[in-house]
């Protein structure tokens, strides 16, 4: 079998990770059978230093798209921008009937609105309701995680049962919906399961992940330390953090303000699903500052350090309207994802430089936060009320997968196979193996436009944080003669204010003439060879002074 050349064989079942297995985030997942696919999540991923000018990453829908009319549905399981955030952007590719639960249908139509598309079918499906997808009956179970709505789906197919189960832990006390139910997943073990896909975010943890409800009490105790403003960063998504944030604020008496477009976004669809009832209403920025200082809760966005978010610009000073004076306390309710420690680094000494207090759940021992997915105990249960032939670890890099895999080993699991992106695995009939390999990647989010994530235009910008560049004009008449001056810009290479640093500039100039003087007659008619022996000196002559290798461009104009 070849995929990339279009030969899926309609009576394999396959599952194939176009994205998020090897990361964090651009969850895409797709399953074939019978001529038929359907693809779970779409999720978008945060860029980093290597991505230069790029925020979001996405995943590369390539494969999806060029077999549009075989596929079935798009299923989102839950609304974490990791699992949703790339449909608004990659829709109008795929083209195909959506399904979600009612939490997560409402978030998703708000990012559509947003990017003005219009008239995607999405499909509320309620919880245990069972989808008829053809060759696929898909029936969506409620589990416990850090938002509502979340289901896992168990998977009926000519070829057995696959059991897909998103981000999911077995919080035994939730703030907000039920709990993880084991019933429907031991149904499935006793009918026999083929496979399980499943999250293995803490596989390398230890235990249980815990249970909200020990957040909102571990939130009451940490106000009742606090003298002035409190600000407590989460993910806006978590909704069920928002519900203890609020009952922790009224036991201490105090009101609770949101601050971040993204949070209002969260709370009012769940007011819509009438998950906040019950609870005083937020105020607004303007009303928090009416209220004395000890009497005051915000919850912001920006967990994750980002720049433009609500915490960053407070901490720097420059948010519109809220401020945080000496003696007021910073909450962080949540963990950071690797990678986004330097950033949450640099707003901790922002905030720790104006004298405010900084609690993380690493400098208490009070609970603040818990993860919303399962540790290794948790991951246990599953494998027992299942009991799959094959376990494939999905969703975390390598050492999570890894780390997913051997413990299923150790659970007396019959198979478990890690996934690359790309993996084709066939999971029946026969012995599950990795088959073939499809190509994937991830894209872009380029202000006005989506590229690939190794496009030429972000492997130069990255040159240029490291390298900087110089850019040289030169006017030659028709015998090659110098008309004027050469006119010279340097990037990142100078301080421009610096007289000493300013000398340089005026000593590469001599260098162009020295150049142009080597040259012969001959030589300087010949545009070409021109910029190349400019181009080529100039970076020695750099290289020589500073060290660097920038960037360079010669533009040799014929008078």
């Amino acid at each position: 079998m070849k995929t990339h050349n279009n030969t899926l064989n309609p009576d394999e079942l396959y599952f194939i990770p176009l994205g998020g297995s090897e990361e964090f985030g651009v969850n895409l997942n797709v399953y074939a059978s019978e001529g038929a696919l359907i693809a779970v999540d779409c999720g978008l991923g945060f860029a980093d230093e290597r991505h230069p000018g790029i925020d979001i990453l996405l995943p590369d829908p390539t494969f999806l798209e060029e077999r549009a009319d075989d596929l079935t549905a798009l299923i989102i399981t839950h609304a974490h921008e990791d699992h949703i955030g790339a449909v608004a952007h990659l829709w109008a590719r795929l083209k195909c009937p959506i399904y979600a639960t009612e939490f997560t249908a409402i978030i998703l139509r708000k990012k559509l609105a947003e990017t003005k598309l219009r008239n995607v079918p999405i499909h509320v499906v309620d919880p245990q309701t069972i989808l008829d997808l053809g060759a696929f009956k898909v029936q969506f179970v409620p589990v416990a995680h850090s938002i509502p709505g979340t289901c896992a789906l168990i998977m009926e197919t000519a070829h057995g049962q696959v059991v897909h189960s998103g981000d999911w832990n077995l919080d035994p006390t939730p703030v907000l919906g039920d709990k993880t139910d084991p019933a429907p997943f031991k149904a499935a073990g006793k009918k026999g399961v083929l496979a399980y896909i499943g999250d293995s975010t803490n596989a390398e943890v230890p235990g249980r992940a815990g249970s909200e409800s020990a957040v909102a009490e571990g939130l009451e105790a940490e106000f009742r330390k606090c003298e002035g403003r409190i600000a407590i960063t989460i993910f806006s998504s978590n909704i069920g953090r928002v519900i203890s944030i609020a009952k922790a604020a009224q036991k201490c008496g105090r009101d609770v303000g949101v601050i971040g477009r993204s949070l209002h976004r969260m709370i009012g669809a769940a007011h819509e699903c009438g998950y906040l009832d019950g609870l005083p209403d937020f105020l607004n920025e303007e009303d928090l500052g009416y209220l004395p200082d000890d009497r005051a809760v915000m919850i912001v966005t920006g967990s994750q350090g980002e720049y433009r978010a609500a915490l960053a610009k407070i901490a720097r000073g420059d948010h519109p309207s809220v401020t945080l004076n000496k003696g007021d306390t910073v909450i962080f309710s949540a963990r950071a994802i690797p990678g986004n420690d330097r950033n949450i680094n640099t707003i901790k000494n922002n905030l720790s430089a104006g004298g405010i207090n900084i609690i993380t759940p690493n400098d208490t021992d009070n609970v603040i936060h818990v993860s919303g997915h399962p540790c290794r105990d948790e991951i246990t249960d599953m494998f027992s009320w299942l009991k799959p032939q094959l376990v494939v670890p999905v969703h975390g890099e390598r050492t999570q997968l890894d780390a997913h895999a051997q413990l299923a080993r150790a659970s007396q699991i019959k198979q478990a196979i890690v996934p690359q992106n790309g993996s084709v695995i066939k999971l029946a009939p026969g012995t599950p193996e990795i088959v073939d390999h499809v190509e994937t990647g991830v894209l872009a989010v380029d202000l006005k436009r989506i590229i690939k994530a190794n496009h030429r235009s972000i492997a130069a910008r990255r040159k240029l944080q490291y390298t900087g560049a110089v850019h040289i004009s030169v006017a030659l008449d028709a015998r090659g003669a110098l008309l004027g001056e050469p006119k010279l810009q340097t990037i990142g290479l100078i301080d421009s204010d610096d007289e000493g640093e300013l000398q340089i500039e005026d000593n590469m100039h001599d260098e162009i003439h020295a150049l142009l003087d080597d040259m012969s007659w001959e030589e300087r008619l010949d545009d070409h060879f021109v910029s190349e022996e400019l181009r080529i000196g100039v970076r020695r002559f750099v290289f020589h002074i500073l060290g660097l290798k920038p960037k360079a461009t010669v533009h040799v104009i014929r008078v």
